[in-house]
């Protein structure tokens, strides 16, 4: 074999990756939220399969964007160094930008066609949080960058709720805040695995400006908070498996931020992040399932 085959199905990986496609699954999971706590009668299931492409594919330009613009940044991460821009694989010129703007445009109007143009706006809106108020307004300048950058997963659990009504009902609305509270503990804890890196970069998050034993006790008071209000939709007719999800979820993450507090070190920080991922994961996946236990979906 060549030479080139050997390096055709890296290329095509890098290019993926280019996308954040672990990003966007978490945005479009976060739609798919929005949908299954909303009451109401659903749009066709067809209708609802593209709305959650359009949000995955538009969160995936916002961290294509996010990569464009940041190749500087990530040239001084370990972690981020070897990304296909920094090291000349790939270009961050304006073929990309084109790309990336089209496949956002692309996306938005997909999700209004499929469903309305409320979830269309609110798909934009994610997309434009994450990509510009996030990495080009606030990242380089503020440690509350994680916090507004947040609203990137609330507006996509918006999105999905919009789909169902575009009048928001309050079970999407709670949804809405818990992944805005959600947020910046998650990234939060992935910063303090990583501080030396954003340190190093001038990056000004939370660990870097106040120091781990300050973020750790940020960290739990918001995930005390988002998982205490996790709990509330289950007050307005989501179902036991939701209920289930929510406390285990919140249960876990909560016991591991505790423990980030008592000591403020990466190990923990780590052990934190995946608490928050499966968190997300049983809250998400608890309310799809109640949704589809109750005969919606």
């Amino acid at each position: 074999m060549t030479a080139a085959a050997f390096e055709r199905p890296t290329t095509m990986r890098d290019a993926i990756m280019v996308f954040k496609p672990r990003i966007a699954v978490a945005i479009m999971l976060s739609a798919i939220g929005g949908i299954a706590v909303s009451p109401g009668p659903a749009p066709a299931f067809w209708q609802l399969a593209l709305l959650s492409i359009a949000v995955f594919f538009a969160a995936g330009a916002a961290g294509a964007f996010n990569q464009w613009i940041e190749t500087d940044l990530d040239a001084r991460m370990k972690r981020t160094e070897n990304r296909p821009f920094v090291t000349g694989q790939f270009t961050a010129g304006p073929v990309w930008l084109a790309i990336i703007v089209g496949l956002l445009a692309a996306s938005v109007v997909l999700a209004g066609f499929a469903t309305n143009w409320w979830a269309a706006l609110y798909t934009f809106l994610g997309a434009f949080t994450y990509g510009v108020v996030y990495t080009m307004w606030l990242k380089r300048r503020s440690w509350t960058n994680i916090v507004i950058g947040g609203l990137a997963g609330s507006f996509a659990v918006l999105a999905g709720a919009a789909a169902i009504n575009p009048a928001i009902g309050i079970e999407a609305l709670i949804l809405t805040v818990v992944l805005f509270l959600w947020t910046p503990p998650h990234f939060w804890s992935l910063a303090m695995v990583s501080s030396d890196d954003y340190q190093r970069a001038g990056v000004p998050m939370l660990p870097v400006v106040a120091g781990n034993r300050v973020c750790a006790w940020v960290i739990l008071g918001h995930t005390v908070a988002l998982s205490l209000l996790a709990l509330v939709p289950a007050f307005y007719g989501m179902g036991p498996v939701y209920l289930a999800g929510a406390v285990i979820g919140g249960a876990m993450f909560t016991w591991t931020s505790i423990k980030l507090v008592r000591t403020p070190q990466r190990h923990a920080a780590l052990r934190n992040f995946f608490a928050s991922l499966l968190q997300l994961t049983l809250l998400l996946g608890g309310a799809v399932a109640d949704r589809m236990v109750g005969g919606f979906i």
